[in-house]
């Protein structure tokens, strides 16, 4: 059923005539410790040194008037037939793809807890000043529109935890529009909230594609929910994600059409899609659907292949959250691998482990077999390899050996015995010198401390190294540099976020920037998130850390 009758999130897509303004990270502070930082490189990532951060961006041709700033849904509306039923209520709909709906604001007050200056500069060509003045609260929380807007629900249906759901609902407009609930009161909590916003900041700057954060808005709004799903109501405060993304539309989207029979618009929409994102592919060739099909199932095992490089487990990979873009999207109960477990599972509603870390590829795989039905052969082999060269590259590894493989399969299995950090082993492995390598000299590397108990260590050491010593024009600065620009030094863990949280519900957003201006740079080591811990051992309580499909 889709319901489309309150707020949860924003969608604002980026539309390919917006010009965007090159710009790093922020510190507001008049500190003079707080200097800019240029970067060059075509990974978008800063040099491996310590040092703070402060935006270094011109004003010229930025916004400073949100009256100025316009969107339109003009397209979209033209090119699909639109509900022709009025209003925000649970209800099938047919021989569609969207119905309009107006939001429900947030009730105030309202408190703009975070913002990224990035997206709101970069992607939206608005001087971050606006962000500070009530019109931005008002447009990003849904009680009032943005000239141009007229915000749409997107129809979609989807499998989940392996069983077709039928129709859902969720919010989808080419400009500004709203996120909506499936069912329920149609909001979402601070809790949800600041993961979302920090999260999908933090996925962006670890290279992974991703749908964008621009503001996290918080109300005093009261907001009851089960979140273990234990009979515990308890009450939580309302808030509002203002996100980004090229498109929306998601596996469901198809599948539902499909389901449905329409298969007009079916062919409506997949020529759309191909049209506006799949430029490589002719809208006049007899193939285009099998290229498309093609291009969607390489990008897909690329994107979860991205997904395990860095320790991330969605969470709840339903088809409904895959991206035809292959982008990462609709973060609930996600997390960051600490302890190696190829069957971590961060959600708690997940008995079976369906959507454990190391069974990603094989949903993947599920999902393309639900959408592609014969491709599905092409990611089991498109996955192998993708894993295969992004570990290559964490172990900072040049050319083809017949036993790399192993090498990487051997270290996996150790992390798996000992429960060594995920993020930090490699991360240290990276800081390492050839000579503290050889002489085991893991001082102050608690993630490599912890691996080297491992009987059989010293048994991988001496294959590493040995591959190492075989590379040729290649020096001990240079891997350590490769291997620190793939292998981040911190990831949203889900006791820092809780921290943010516990914070944020106080209306303290402190942690909340400094999250975000951490994560915006997760490569290389800055002092403030060193004195928060953040590349530290996990304090003991975060492993009693839950959360579920209401996070």
């Amino acid at each position: 059923m889709l319901s489309v009758y309150k707020v949860l999130v924003f969608a604002l897509v980026a539309a390919s005539s917006f010009t965007p303004v090159y710009v790093l990270d922020f510190c507001q502070t008049t500190d003079p410790d707080c200097h800019s930082q240029d970067n060059t490189a075509s990974n978008n990532q800063p040099s491996s040194h310590t040092f703070k951060f402060r935006w270094n961006t011109s004003a010229a041709n930025l916004i400073h008037d949100l009256d100025q700033f316009r969107v339109s849904c003009k397209k979209l509306i033209e090119a699909f037939p639109i509900d022709e039923v009025d209003g925000n209520f649970v209800r099938t709909v047919k021989n569609c793809i969207f119905s309009k709906s107006i939001p429900t604001p947030l009730k105030g007050p309202l408190r703009l807890a975070a913002v990224s200056k990035d997206v709101i500069e970069e992607i939206l060509d608005l001087d971050a000043a606006v962000t500070q003045s009530d019109d931005f609260l008002h447009y990003a929380s849904g009680s009032r529109l943005l000239a141009g807007s007229v915000p749409l629900a997107h129809r979609y249906g989807g499998h989940q935890f392996g069983y077709w759901a039928g129709q859902l609902g969720d919010g989808r407009a080419h400009s500004l529009g709203q996120y909506t609930n499936r069912s329920g009161d149609g909001r979402a909590v601070i809790r949800s909230s600041v993961r979302e916003f920090l999260c999908s900041e933090a996925m962006h700057f670890l290279s992974v594609p991703t749908s964008r954060a621009a503001s996290l808005i918080v109300s005093e709004e009261p907001v009851f929910r089960d979140q273990f799903y234990n009979g515990n109501v308890k009450t939580e405060r309302g808030a509002v994600v203002l996100r980004l993304a090229k498109s929306w539309f998601r596996f469901g989207s198809l599948e539902i059409l499909a389901q449905s029979k329409e298969i007009d618009l079916l062919r409506k929409l997949l020529n759309f899609v191909i049209d506006e994102h799949f430029p490589s592919i002719k809208s006049n060739d007899p193939d285009k659907y099998l290229m498309f099909y093609s291009t969607v199932v390489n990008q897909t095992a690329h994107l979860i292949a991205q997904w395990m490089s860095v320790g991330f487990a969605h969470g709840v990979c339903n088809t409904d959250n895959f991206s035809l873009l292959s982008i990462t999207i609709d973060y609930g109960p996600f997390g960051f691998m600490e302890s190696y477990n190829p069957n971590f599972v961060p959600n708690t509603s997940d008995d079976e482990g369906r959507y454990s870390i190391g069974a990603q590829a094989n949903v993947g795989l599920f999902n393309l077999e639900k959408l592609l039905g014969a491709l599905s052969p092409v990611l089991s082999n498109k996955q192998q390899k993708e894993f295969h060269q992004l570990f290559k590259a964490k172990l900072g590894l040049l050319g083809e050996e017949i036993d790399d493989g192993y090498l990487i399969a051997f270290l996996l299995k150790m992390m798996e015995d000992t429960q060594a950090d995920f993020t930090m082993t490699f991360r240290q492995l990276s800081e390492a010198s050839a000579e503290q390598l050889h002489n085991r000299d893991f001082t102050q590397m608690w993630a490599l401390e912890e691996l080297s108990s491992h009987k059989l260590f010293s048994d991988w050491l001496n294959m590493y190294l040995q591959r190492l010593s075989r590379q040729q024009n290649d020096n001990n600065v240079n891997r350590q540099d490769r291997m620190k620009s793939v292998n981040p030094r911190y990831v949203l863990r889900n006791w820092m976020a809780e921290s943010a949280i516990g914070k944020t519900e106080m209306n303290d957003f402190s942690e909340v920037e400094l999250l975000h201006r951490v994560l915006s740079f997760p490569f290389v080591t800055q002092e403030t998130a060193e004195e928060a811990g953040y590349a530290a051992r996990p304090p003991p309580w975060a492993q009693r850390l839950k959360v579920s499909c209401s996070s």
